[in-house]
This record gives C-alpha cells, sequence and structure tokens, in this order.
C-alpha cells in the first residue's frame, strides 16, 4: 500500500550507486535548462521573474516523491503560463500582489480538484479531450504565445487585447523599432536552434544567458535602450497559504478547471511517451495525486500552476535522468541559485526571455500533423481548425474550455448516431458481415439481418429505430424475419429494452417474427428484467446469428 501511494519507495529500493552519477547530471542539466526558460514563462504569466524559479524548485521536489514517472520535469509551461496571464489580468486590475495571489490561489484550487479526481477515480478524463482538438489548441496557444513576446524581440511596447489587437499594435509600432534589440534577439535565437540540432538535451540556454548578462553589463549595449528583469529577490520562498479565498476572485474556478485539464493531458501524454521510451508504465490516477500535491506546494510557496512539459522533460531524459532523485538534485540547485546568485539576473535582458520562449513553442504548432490531418480526414482537420480560431478569437482560458466541450461534443455525435450494419452471409461459410462494405456477402432471402455496433441507449434509440425501419420499408413484403445480432452492443438501458419491445410488437402486426442472438449477460438481464423473454422467448449468449437464419429458412 505504501508503495503504491508513494512510488518513490519502490525506485529508492532498487537504488544502484552507479544511477547516481547519471541523476546528478541531469538534475544540474535540467536545473540550467529550467532557470532561464522559467524566468521567461513567468513574465508570459504576468509575474515577476522568480516566481516562475518557484515552480520547478517545489512542483519538482514534491513530484518525485509521488510521481511514477521516472523522468518527467515539472515546472512552468508556455500555454499554462499564458492561460494565467491572460485571464488573470482581468481579475488582478493592475495590482501586482493581487495578481501573485490570484496566481497561487488557482495552484491551489487546481490541487484540490486534481486530488477529488484521485479520490473518485476520475484519471480516465484525459480521454475527453481528443488529440486533435490539441493539435489545433496548441497551434492556436503557439500563434498567440508567439504575438505576446514578438514586442519584446523587436524592442518596442506592443499591447492589444486579442490577437487582431496585437497585430495591428505591433505593426503601427515597428517604426520604432529598436535595431540592436532585435539583432541581439534574432542571434539568440539562430544560436538556441542550432545549439538544439548540434547539441540535443543541453542547457544551451543558460549559455546565452551568462554571456547576455556580461555583454550587458560590461559593453555599451546595455546604454541601447534593453529592458532587463530586474532585481531578483535573494533567498528562497516563504511557505504561507494564498492571501485570497474563492469567494474573493470571481474566475477562478474555471481558471483553475483549465489550468487542470491542460496540466493533466500534458503531464500524462510527455509521462507516457518517456514510459514507453525507458521501457516501463505510468498510473494515471497516481499521477493526479501527483500533481494534486505538487501544486499545492507550489501555491504555498508562491508559485503558480506547474505541469509536465514534454520539453524540459526531454531535457531532463536525454541528459541520463533514471529516477526521479534528478528532480531533487535540479530543486537543490536551483536553491543554490537563489540563495547565492541571483544578483547576476537582474541584467539580463527580456528580449533573451522572450528568444527562449519563441523557440521553445516552435514544437507547440505541428504543421506535418495539421497537413496530415487535412488529408485523411477534413472532419477532424476541422475540429484542430475550430480549436486553434478559438484560441485567437476568445483568449486561451476559452480556447482550452471549448476544446473541450468539441471534444465532448464528438463523443455525444458518435454514440448518438451509432453504425447499424445490415449483414449478409460471407460465400461458403456460417459468417455474417456489413454488405454495404462486402456487397458480395450472400443476402438471406426474407432474413433480415442487423448488428448495431454500440451500446443501445436512450439517446441514440431512436436514430437506431429510424435506421432499421428504412431498410424494413425496402425489403417490400418479402421479408418474414429481422434477427437482431447484439454481439457488438455491451450495454442496454430501460429505454433501449423498451424500444426491442416495441418493435417486436411492431414487427408481429406486420407478421415479421423478431429474433435476438448473440446478447451479452448485462443485456439479457435488462430485457428479463424488461419481461422481453415472454415475448422472444428464452434469449441466450449461445444462440449465433447462422443457428437462427438456419432456422428462419425452415420455417418458410
Amino acid at each position: 500500500m505504501a508503495s503504491k501511494l508513494l512510488p518513490s519507495v519502490d525506485w529508492i529500493k532498487e537504488y544502484k550507486r552507479k544511477t547516481l552519477k547519471s541523476d546528478f547530471v541531469a538534475g544540474i542539466t535540467l536545473a540550467a535548462y529550467g532557470i532561464p526558460v522559467s524566468l521567461a514563462y513567468a513574465t508570459l504569466a504576468g509575474l515577476p521573474p522568480q516566481y516562475g524559479i518557484y515552480g520547478y524548485l517545489i512542483g519538482g521536489l514534491f513530484y518525485a516523491i509521488l510521481g511514477t514517472s521516472r523522468q518527467l520535469a515539472i515546472g512552468p509551461t508556455s500555454a499554462i503560463s499564458l492561460l494565467v496571464g491572460t485571464t488573470i489580468a482581468d481579475m488582478a486590475n493592475g495590482d501586482v500582489q493581487r495578481w501573485a495571489d490570484i496566481a497561487s490561489l488557482t495552484a491551489l484550487v487546481f490541487a484540490g480538484m486534481a486530488i477529488l479526481a484521485y479520490l473518485l477515480r476520475l484519471s480516465g478524463i484525459i480521454n475527453f479531450i481528443s488529440e486533435t482538438v490539441l493539435v489545433g489548441f496548441k497551434a492556436g496557444a503557439a500563434i498567440t504565445i508567439g504575438l505576446t513576446q514578438l514586442p519584446k524581440l523587436f524592442g518596442v511596447k506592443g499591447g492589444g487585447d486579442n490577437f487582431i489587437d496585437r497585430i495591428v499594435t505591433l505593426f503601427n509600432q515597428l517604426p520604432d523599432m529598436n535595431t540592436a534589440v532585435f539583432i541581439f534577439g534574432i542571434v539568440a535565437i539562430i544560436i538556441l536552434i542550432v545549439g538544439e540540432k548540434m547539441a540535443p538535451g543541453r542547457p544551451i540556454a543558460i549559455l546565452i544567458v551568462v554571456l547576455s548578462i556580461i555583454l550587458i553589463s560590461t559593453t555599451p549595449l546595455g546604454h541601447d535602450g534593453f529592458n532587463t528583469v530586474g532585481v531578483i529577490p535573494t533567498g528562497l520562498p516563504e511557505f504561507h497559504l494564498p492571501s485570497l479565498r474563492i469567494r474573493d476572485v470571481d474566475g477562478v474556478l474555471p481558471l483553475a478547471t483549465a489550468c487542470f485539464l491542460l496540466s493533466y493531458i500534458e503531464s500524462v501524454s510527455a509521462g507516457r511517451t518517456l514510459a514507453q521510451k525507458n521501457g516501463y508504465i505510468i498510473d494515471p490516477r497516481q499521477e493526479l495525486l501527483a500533481l494534486g500535491v505538487a501544486n499545492a506546494a507550489v501555491a504555498f510557496g508562491q508559485g503558480y500552476p506547474v505541469a509536465g512539459g514534454l520539453s524540459q522533460s526531454a531535457v531532463n531524459d536525454t541528459a541520463g535522468a533514471k529516477t526521479p532523485l534528478s528532480l531533487v538534485f535540479a530543486s537543490a540547485t536551483i536553491a543554490v541559485c537563489l540563495l547565492f546568485l541571483t544578483g547576476f539576473l537582474q541584467n539580463l535582458p527580456t528580449v533573451i526571455l522572450a528568444s527562449i520562449v519563441l523557440v521553445a513553442i516552435r514544437g507547440l504548432f505541428d504543421i506535418k500533423e495539421l497537413k496530415h490531418l487535412y488529408k485523411i480526414n477534413k472532419q477532424e482537420f476541422g475540429v484542430a481548425m475550430i480549436a486553434l480560431v478559438a484560441v485567437l478569437i476568445w483568449g486561451i482560458l476559452t480556447g482550452v474550455l471549448l476544446a473541450a466541450m468539441v471534444t465532448l461534443l464528438l463523443l455525444i455525435k458518435a454514440a448518438s448516431k451509432p453504425n447499424v450494419a445490415f449483414l449478409g452471409r460471407i460465400p461458403g461459410t456460417k459468417r455474417y458481415t456489413d454488405m454495404e462494405r462486402h456487397p458480395d456477402n450472400e443476402k438471406i432471402e426474407g432474413v433480415l439481418l442487423v448488428r448495431v455496433e454500440s451500446s443501445i441507449f436512450y439517446f441514440n434509440a431512436e436514430y437506431i429505430k429510424e435506421q432499421i425501419w428504412e431498410k424494413i420499408y425496402s425489403e417490400a413484403d418479402s421479408l418474414k424475419t429481422v434477427i437482431l445480432d447484439l454481439n457488438s452492443s455491451p450495454h442496454i438501458d430501460i429505454a433501449g429494452a423498451r424500444f426491442l419491445k416495441h418493435l417486436f410488437l411492431d414487427l408481429k402486426a406486420r407478421n415479421i417474427s423478431l429474433k435476438i442472438a448473440e446478447a451479452r449477460s448485462e443485456v439479457r438481464d435488462c430485457l428479463r428484467a424488461e419481461n422481453l423473454e415472454a415475448l422472444l422467448g428464452h434469449i441466450s449468449r449461445s444462440v449465433s446469428v447462422d443457428d437462427l437464419v438456419v432456422l428462419a429458412i425452415q420455417n418458410k
């Protein structure tokens, strides 16, 4: 029980000394990657830079104890940072302290949702947002994030409340572009991209941060209009409850819900990818608890919602992480930096942070996947575009929630209009398959074979009824028997059972008999409870479609 609740017990018991070096190097590397990235993401969230570092320091430490992924790295992510920043802007009214308090409260509410979902065994919620929706959502988020960072790259103020406003504002400000800042940022972007190709998994960003600080501090560039991050408080975060309560902030619940969904999906997806690569499996339910506790700790430490991002986790994995101990080493390294090295960061140009973000979000816009969707399934492509456009027009919070809604609508649509197959016999066999897909199948004269390829519930019974009767009417007067194959219907509710009863009675009035084949146990129980056996005769799992076909032919 202890090892299930605390997966760290298992890997600590099996820990080998030779693994220590790998985890130590990975932890240092992750910290070197995470510090500049978290500084950049904090600016996306509209918070002072140290709040991003707090997320890496605290979130990773607590995830290491409870998480089931051995390479997943926990910290702020670009999408969640922008989600927090754009949503809290209207809640904080320009008050920086209130902004930070709302961000911490969001992490705490997120934690409560995750832990409640863990207790209620709701890990299956990850399956309610399709990969197609995520492709569109991430693309929209990438464009939105890019537009918030481009003004920093051009050395202008920027502004605007939505996609169009930001583009127009940036275009109007381009004549005032700071050439020195722009060149500085472009060079940083080129170095980051080349560095990723030449030395994957290495903390190129920390090298750029160090070089930029040296250049701004020791050369005339410091007088060319570069904005810098300014003073970062020295020391570890103070731990206390967020000063605000849920009732004090209108809108924090939808924000926390969106952060929770996005974080859980992103974390489990990244965790599964790394687990498959390294030959183990993760527990999605335990990940709810790990993320919940990690975000609760971050909330107490003045941070904002964190998640397991694929890019930071890939750095951890490539650097050689074997166990979550690498996260502990990363947190220890970040703590040392907060205690002794924050003074060196005050001359860090914000254009460098913008460059880091712009490079990091490239993976969010998956143009190859969008082209693939367009090629193979126009409807799926349309769904992705809806998610993309929703993020651009209505913002990232609405985009997340609309993505979830679109997915649910697709599920409802699929469930409400299941495939109703009309079967024919494969020549020379006793097997029956869909006549539409296999027109060479033998049609049984006077017999209609129907297979409902889903459960039969109140919301799809009418559609199934319409499909069956449309086929019955087309059979004219030759039809004598309808055989319903329920092998592909695992469940049926009362409305579905009563639909079958009415179907039997309506067919009987036309001198057509109804037979049921291969009904599953739960379906048989429900049909018997509705007294259908008194009408149809014994309903048996062992009676096959072919048995009933042979019987129908004999009774002609």
